[in-house]
């Protein structure tokens, strides 16, 4: 089984977070990861950017999990992604929301943080 290195969340790099974060493709990537449900099927590799060479694509997700935005974790013959919103939003609260504008991503309750995740609209926040 292949591991791979992620960044503690001591060492997420802004400028690296926000290159990124500026690729449109990784962008998508990362919104599709943010409409992620926990329980629901993992978003694999496979399933981002299934028109695009796979080498194009492995680049855009090493990009991606290198500069902490995302982790990646293998299982079997598939690598399962998934986005690291708690560490950035630790480091800096607010950033997926701003890089993410109209889109209903998922955060915890405003009434009970320890109640898991519902779909917020970043306009209401």
């Amino acid at each position: 089984m292949s591991t791979y290195e992620h960044p503690e969340v001591a060492d997420l790099s802004l400028p690296a977070v926000l290159f990124a974060l500026s690729d449109p493709v990784r962008l998508e990537i990362v919104g599709q990861l943010a409409l992620w449900r926990e329980g629901e099927m993992p978003l694999v590799c496979a399933s981002v950017g299934p028109q695009m060479p796979k080498s194009t694509r492995s680049h855009h997700l090493k990009v991606l999990r290198e500069a902490g935005v995302t982790r990646s974790v293998q299982s079997g013959r598939e690598r399962q992604l998934s986005l690291r919103r708690a560490d950035l939003d630790e480091r800096w609260p607010g950033l997926l929301d701003a890089v993410l504008p109209g889109r209903t991503v998922l955060a915890p309750s405003a009434r009970n943080p320890t109640a898991g995740p519902t779909e917020v609209d970043p306009a209401d926040a």
